[in-house]
């Protein structure tokens, strides 16, 4: 059987595009050995469209509960192989193997992790891996920064424009975040950059308490602080879309045109995955959403050349 698409990854862009694949009646299957991905990790979502706050594995399952309502089960195959023969895409997963005429990738991107005792155990209790995400939690707290390049330190300034104090830890003398970035931060006197010093760990029960340091800081080797948020970068999981040619950028994201179209005709990418080409960077769940249903439009378009595209006005 030859399906008209299938989708690859069931964070909330390719359960969205799930969603909308379905009101499109496009045939479909969508493969996530982890459904919901990384909004699994997040702690309290403040900034969804119609919920006030809501616990991040809430919000996917949810995300996961409105796709298959449709009759579509999330396949937790993980997927280990692509290729493309004539205008026929197969799927090879650990058990058998797939086709359709369409793909979506929304493999997402993986936040790169300290890897230190107390990070795990204190994910959503303080540890957090997107300062725009959960920065309003912290009003008038200490919390931490860890990392020097520009997502730090943009994070940085914004959770300074909630929390009382911020430490900004980098394990470098010089900050690798563009000049202008740096001098704003150096302005706020919210800041307290921390140099030539990395987290050791993360310590607290049942919520982050504090950190220890590989080196003394001001005397001391503990810092007290309400919260993490390390910032050391995504790496993008792109191994799939290389294997059929698919044009990544230099960091590793798939290009994508504003219609989520990657240079491979029949393959679309949303999500963390995608960039689109002169767009700006902002990964949440509300974009993320939002390139899923633009990906499943985008693939109507292609199997339906000459129909427009279904509207619901809404």
């Amino acid at each position: 059987m030859i399906y008209d698409l299938i989708i690859i990854g069931a964070g909330a862009a390719g359960l969205t595009a799930s969603i909308y694949a379905s009101r499109y009646k496009i045939d479909h299957l969508i493969f996530g050995d982890n459904p919901g991905g990384q909004g699994n990790l997040a702690g309290t979502v403040e900034n969804f469209p119609g919920y006030l706050s809501i616990r991040g594995p809430t919000l996917v399952k949810k995300f996961v509960e409105q796709a298959e309502s449709y009759g579509v089960k999330v396949k937790t195959e993980q997927v280990v192989g692509l290729n493309k023969t004539g205008d026929v895409f197969t799927v090879e997963t650990e058990r058998e193997k797939y086709q359709a005429r369409t793909l979506i990738l929304a493999t997402g991107a993986t936040y790169r992790r300290l890897d230190i005792p107390g990070e795990e155990k204190l994910l959503g209790r303080g540890v957090s891996y997107c300062t725009h995400c959960d920065a309003p939690l912290f009003k008038d707290k200490v919390v931490a920064v860890v990392g020097g390049g520009d997502t730090a330190i943009t994070g940085a300034l914004h959770v300074a424009s909630f929390a009382r104090k911020v430490y900004l830890i980098h394990r470098r003398e010089a900050f690798r975040a563009e000049p202008v970035w740096v001098e704003k931060m150096k302005a706020n006197k919210k800041i307290e950059p921390v140099l030539q010093n990395q987290v050791k760990e993360i310590l607290g029960e049942n919520k982050v308490e504090s950190v220890t340091l590989d080196q003394p800081y001001q005397g001391l080797k503990e810092l007290k602080v309400d919260g993490v948020f390390v910032e050391i970068g995504q790496v993008p999981s792109s191994v799939l879309a290389n294997q059929l040619g698919v044009e990544l950028d230099e960091q590793g994201y798939v290009k994508v045109t504003p219609k989520t179209e990657t240079n491979v005709a029949g393959v679309f990418a949303a999500g963390d995955i995608a960039a689109i080409q002169g767009g700006v960077i902002f990964r949440q769940f509300v974009t993320s959403a939002a390139d899923g249903a633009r990906a499943a439009a985008g693939v109507y378009q292609f199997l339906h050349q000459q129909a427009p595209t279904p509207s619901w006005g809404s």
